[in-house]
């Protein structure tokens, strides 16, 4: 297995498109990494390089509209979940300060006569933009492909039946975000752009980031930087994926820091996708993950009570 920058390296492809060995072989090097250092680099993912060239073109179009216009964009209520968030709004679990970023969330598109479109605020289209809101729609489901390769992979892992997230994150609660940490104008009360933290969801998969700055906390409590190669999507465990495996999988705190001096004057751009299931998933453990050794290590609670619960120590819902 490849790593890079300390972080294990596999091909998907060899999942969706390899035959029984390799696909096991794969399995078993995906949840390993997992257990180890809960994040991996992942090649041959399928989304189309097209598709992320366009999304990082109008994200950083979209970002360099006048304040006013963006504002436009907020939705009042909504927590954050459609549309823009200005600028130090959102904080780490356990920070009061806030991050130091501007975001843009999309979330799922009910095509079918399933119910819970009914749960789901509409996406926000933004029309100075015309290309922002089809090309984030045309990226969530490529997103949404990969992530499902990668969780089908997961639950052979676990001993589960390889379909068994299938069902959960269907018209699930995912959200595509597209974030822009703008230039550093003065001197920086902390050198963090985003504050150590840990994902919600199931698992995260990012594309790309125009700049350095991500760095994940190793097992000896070293940060570690993480630069993807441009051909490669990093993919890390969130604590919904820790909790529903009993601490099996690792949900790996993470953080952005700031660039060096001389680069204070440039932005980063990042677009995570947060893979949420949906709202009515039990997250209580896996019994296969509990014993005498390992004890349930959480209550049994549902995702979007999950979600709920979050969303309010991370400041974006009161």
């Amino acid at each position: 297995m490849a790593t890079v920058n300390s972080i294990p390296s596999v091909d998907l492809s060899a999942f969706t498109a390899g035959d029984a060995a390799r696909k096991q072989a794969f399995v078993s090097e995906l949840g390993k990494a997992y257990e180890d250092v809960g994040f991996v680099a992942v090649r041959n993912h399928g989304i189309p390089e097209q598709v992320i060239a366009d999304l990082y073109k109008y994200t950083k179009e979209f970002f360099g509209l006048p304040p006013s216009v963006k504002s436009k964009y907020e939705v009042p209520g909504l927590a954050g979940q459609r549309g823009y968030t200005s600028f130090g709004k959102e904080h780490a679990k356990g920070f009061d300060a806030p991050d130091l970023k501007e975001f843009f969330q999309f979330g799922q598109s009910v095509e079918d006569d399933d119910p819970i479109k009914e749960m789901y605020p509409p996406n926000v289209t933004v029309d100075e933009v015309a290309p922002f809101t089809p090309t984030l729609f045309q990226a969530y489901r490529n997103f949404e492909k990969a992530g499902g390769s990668l969780l089908q992979a997961i639950a052979l892992y676990l001993g589960l039946d390889e379909h068994y997230f299938d069902k959960h994150i269907h018209n699930g609660n995912s959200i595509l975000r597209a974030i822009h940490y703008p230039p550093i104008t003065q001197e920086p009360k902390s050198a963090i752009r985003a504050e150590q933290h840990e994902d919600i969801n199931l698992i995260t998969l990012l594309v790309g980031a125009s700049a350095d700055g991500l760095q994940i906390l190793d097992k000896q409590d070293n940060w570690v930087a993480v630069t993807s190669l441009p051909e490669q999507i990093v993919v890390n465990v969130g604590d919904m994926l820790q909790r529903l495996t009993n601490n099996k999988l690792k949900s790996t705190t993470h953080r952005v820091v700031n660039p060096p001096r001389e680069l204070w004057n440039t932005s980063r751009y990042s677009i995570p996708f947060f893979l949420h299931p949906k709202s009515d998933m039990d997250l209580t453990c896996l019994p296969s993950t509990v014993d005498a050794q390992h004890p349930a290590a959480y209550p049994p609670i549902t995702a979007g009570e999950y979600l709920d619960e979050r969303l309010r120590e991370i400041g974006l819902k009161k």
